[in-house]
């Protein structure tokens, strides 16, 4: 029989254990070893029945056994040092509190999905997980940051297989009150609501989560509430389901949604109000709109309140192909806006203009949420060095003129939060010989002299502990496989096999993410007779470990997954590669660790940053990656390997993937596979370890989202809030005036002539050349304009490279036909071809940087060529 309703009856605790519910509801146990070892202890099989979740934990175990736990002295001194250091953390200053300067009041971060813990599953892959670790180490760090998603009743899918290999999903319920949440509530005691006007009269309301992450909130919108109508209760089901009206449903909650729960967050905690808003994704876009309209109903016009907005907002792309961002028809979201649905003082068409594409290519009839994030952001940034390249590329059509290198998006590596992904094993390691506060810091704040001990772990241990991981491994997959081959209807007459499946003193590699087409997940297949020698080989074997979700909607992806698991059930080699279905934090906190070789292999340059294989680092795991996303930015020989790549344009991708994977096969059998079993006097495998070692110790900084958040913190949040606290309505209301003026001015702009000392076209080393330039500025004046000299190299095509840019000062007033002269040093400092050109650029102290505005005179015609005369 089926329950007609579902309620959630919560334990009651003897008052000596009160504490245990307070530990629970934070969700710093999720990283906080000895938290999770104290709620271990309470009852260790009820524990690992609830899949390590304390929430769970409290309400199955026993009231006879919570009656022992009470009147225990051990157990009891050990929750109160539990709680005291949770209060202590909570409480006590950190990196953020010790800073300099005056850093944001407060940081609000929009995400779509939050990868916390898997006991809150509210992700489906590496954005999540990016953003889980972003709080934790904004935590860590004291930033105060407030998180911003929505509760996803279904969460992401649960992944099976079918007897033939083919993905299968399954959609579990989430009831918000088993989950580490408490509901936001009012003063009176009634849940705090935030409300969203849709077309034809309806609302879209929804209640605020509240999930502690350490320090910072988690807000968490939810549409399920019996006073919205069936469709809208169904707005926040599924992490990225549904047609395109009901995903911009979502990132209308998400983005104006958000900004309301977080001002009600900060009505009823006094928590201060943020400065900056960091939206993680163009799906959190619409927030700065909410924002805009806050301020016009202050009393600024909308252009005044979209450069307030621009200012105190970083926005982070984290695509790296025009497919992935969302994009919307036009008409649909006219319809969502103006009279009788959202921000209807509006004007609907400045809402579409925000997310038109203008640049030559757009769609002009769509709107995208990346382009919008883009203009309503003074701040942007990729997650990586390479993708921060590939963005600006991307988005160059949006500084029409501009050379790619000048976009306005810098990059931020991203990190892993190491304390979540770093193996216990691996922490006790670097504690004995570092001390256990010094690892800790390590691990929480980064810096590289609280690594360097590392580099000087003895050979044995490191080899011990790289085995232990490996055994737990080997025990985790054959539990895993023995459960999928179950759910696929296999008896226990086939399962036999299982227990010899994988060995703990064979090189193990790691292969698990995402399964979209171009992470390549079936190219180690490309020559199955190859793979098959290399997991076969009499004295030098490798085992793989595969995992990873295709979207429900992505028959391509479930394809390259069946592919996979057809070869893997392959009796001759099932005992050397697996795939193991339903890919979550649970599984590759396990798996990370486990392996030797983390595998990367996706088309060049389309992984924005790949932070699984940092993930791997952390525990001693060496990479073999292609030159792609973080990867491509500290790969070093100490730390790995780099699978060479034939991304050429115009490559046949046949012939590439074919290229690549026998680069990948040579790679294995050259050099990884003899480095791993080749044995030094020692009898260990000495060059291996020293491989180990240095990743740890120079590798391992690198990759902390620590590091990535203090990043953040000061080249993004202080500026943003500086930016934020200079444009008062008064400043907001002069540099949108100063930009309506020097756009209206601007056709009249341009450089007229340029001439230079230099007599010859070609010049000595050192030579200082003396510039001289006629500009008309039309009806603008010298402090609304920068004149600069762009130089440097040139290639064939005369393209200026390396480019260094000269700003050249007013030689005195207007000549009589209104025209200005400016002057300036032109210093030859390097050899080899040499050209320069001149450029004028609008100038105002707001700007955060000369090509925000988007506009720039060049010289034209025959005078362009006279002005880039090169010097050879």
């Amino acid at each position: 029989m089926k329950a007609i309703r579902r309620l959630t009856v919560r334990p009651v605790l003897p008052d000596p254990l009160r504490p245990l519910s307070d530990l629970a509801r934070n969700l710093r146990w999720s990283w906080h070893t000895e938290t999770r070892e104290l709620f271990r202890s309470v009852d260790p099989e009820c524990w690992s029945a609830c899949g390590g979740d304390p929430v769970r934990l409290l309400g199955t175990v026993s009231p006879a056994r919570l009656a022992e736990l009470a009147a225990d002295p051990g157990f009891l001194e050990r929750l109160t040092a539990a709680a005291d250091d949770l209060a202590h953390y909570t409480g006590g200053e950190r990196w953020y509190q010790e800073r300099p300067g005056r850093l944001p009041a407060a940081v609000a971060y929009f995400s779509p999905e939050f990868g916390i813990t898997a006991a809150l599953p509210q992700y489906s892959g590496g954005l999540g997980i990016l953003a889980g670790d972003h709080l934790k180490s904004a935590s860590d760090l004291g930033v105060p940051l407030v998180g911003v998603g929505l509760l996803y009743r279904h969460g992401y899918f649960r992944q099976s297989l079918s007897r033939d290999g083919w993905q299968q999903e399954t959609y579990p319920v989430l009831d918000p009150h088993e989950l580490p949440l408490t509901l936001l509530k009012e003063a009176d005691g009634t849940p705090a609501r935030v409300a969203l006007a849709l077309p034809g009269g309806r609302e879209l309301r929804a209640r605020i989560w509240l999930a502690q992450v350490g320090r910072v909130p988690l807000l968490l919108l939810d549409s399920d509430v019996e006073e919205n109508g069936p469709g809208e209760r169904g707005v926040t089901d599924r992490l990225y389901g549904g047609g395109s009206e009901h995903r911009l449903h979502q990132e209308m909650l998400l983005g104006m949604g958000g900004v309301r729960a977080v001002r009600a967050y900060c009505r009823l905690s006094g928590h201060p109000a943020p400065e900056v808003f960091h939206t993680n994704e163009g799906h959190a876009g619409f927030l700065g709109l909410e924002r805009i309209a806050e301020l016009c109903d202050e009393g600024l016009e909308f252009d005044s309140a979209l450069e307030a907005v621009r200012a105190g907002t970083v926005f982070t792309t984290h695509t790296p192909v025009p497919a992935g961002i969302d994009r919307f028809d036009r008409a649909l979201v006219a319809r969502h806006f103006g009279p009788g649905a959202e921000l209807p003082r509006i004007d609907v068409e400045r809402v579409l203009l925000l997310g038109t594409e203008t640049y030559p290519g757009g769609e002009p009839q769509l709107f995208n949420m990346a382009v919008m994030g883009l203009r309503l952001a003074q701040r942007a940034n990729g997650v990586s060095l390479l993708h921060g390249q590939v963005s600006r590329e991307m988005f160059q059509g949006l500084w029409p003129g501009f050379n790619a290198a000048e976009v306005p998006i810098t990059s931020v590596t991203n990190g892993v939060h190491a304390p979540t992904w770093v193996a216990p094993e691996v922490l006790r390691l670097g504690a004995r010989h570092s001390g256990r506060r010094r690892a800790e810091e390590a691990l929480a704040v980064g810096g590289s002299d609280r690594w360097d001990s590392l580099a000087d772990l003895p050979a044995g241990e490191v080899w011990e502990l790289r085995r232990t991981l490996r055994e737990q491994l080997v025990t985790e997959v054959r539990e895993r496989l023995r459960a999928s081959w179950r759910q696929r209807g296999a008896g226990t007459a086939e399962l036999g096999w299982i227990d010899g499946a994988l060995d703990p003193d064979v090189l193990t590699i790691g292969f698990a993410r995402r399964v979209p087409s171009y992470k390549r997940l079936t190219l180690m297949l490309h020559d199955r007779e190859r793979l098959t020698g290399l997991l076969l080989h009499p004295e030098r074997p490798v085992q793989i470990v595969v995992a990873g979700k295709a979207h429900p909607a992505d028959d391509g992806g479930k394809r390259l997954i069946q592919d996979l698991v057809r070869f893997a059930d392959d009796a001759r080699v099932r005992h050397r590669i697996v795939f193991l279905p339903d890919y979550g934090m649970a599984m590759a906190q396990k798996l990370y660790p486990g392996c030797d070789i983390w595998l990367n292999n996706p088309l060049r340059p389309l992984e924005a940053c790949g932070t699984s294989g940092m993930k791997a680092a952390l525990n001693g795991c060496l990479n073999l990656s292609v030159l792609d996303g973080w990867w491509d930015e500290w790969f070093r020989p100490d730390f790995g390997w780099a699978i060479p790549t034939a991304d050429g344009p115009g490559t046949d991708p046949d012939h590439r993937d074919a290229m690549e994977a026998a680069a990948l096969y040579d790679l294995l059998e050259q050099r990884v596979t003899p480095r791993f079993y080749e044995r030094g006097e020692s009898g260990l495998p000495d060059r291996w370890i020293e491989m180990v070692r240095r990743t740890l110790s120079l590798l391992g900084p690198k990759v902390l989202a620590g590091r990535m958040v203090r990043e953040y913190v000061e080249r993004l949040y202080t500026p943003a809030a500086e930016a934020h606290r200079a444009m008062d309505a008064d400043a907001a209301r002069e540099l949108a005036g100063w930009k309506a003026r020097v756009r209206a001015a601007w056709p009249a702009v341009g450089v007229e002539h340029v001439e230079t000392s230099a007599a010859t076209a070609t010049a000595e080393l050192g030579t200082t050349l003396g510039l001289r330039v006629r500009v008309g500025l039309g009806d603008l004046v010298p402090d609304d304009v920068e004149v600069q000299a762009v130089l440097g190299r040139v290639d064939s095509e005369d393209g200026i490279t390396d480019a260094a840019c000269v700003p050249l000062k007013p030689a005195g007033g207007p000549d009589l036909d209104g025209r200005w002269v400016y002057e300036g040093p032109l210093a030859l400092d390097r050899t080899g071809p040499f050209g320069y050109t001149v450029r004028i650029l609008p100038a105002h102290r707001l700007l955060a940087s000369g090509a925000e505005p988007g506009l720039v005179a060049l010289p034209a015609g025959e005078q362009g060529e006279a002005a880039g005369m090169l010097m050879r």
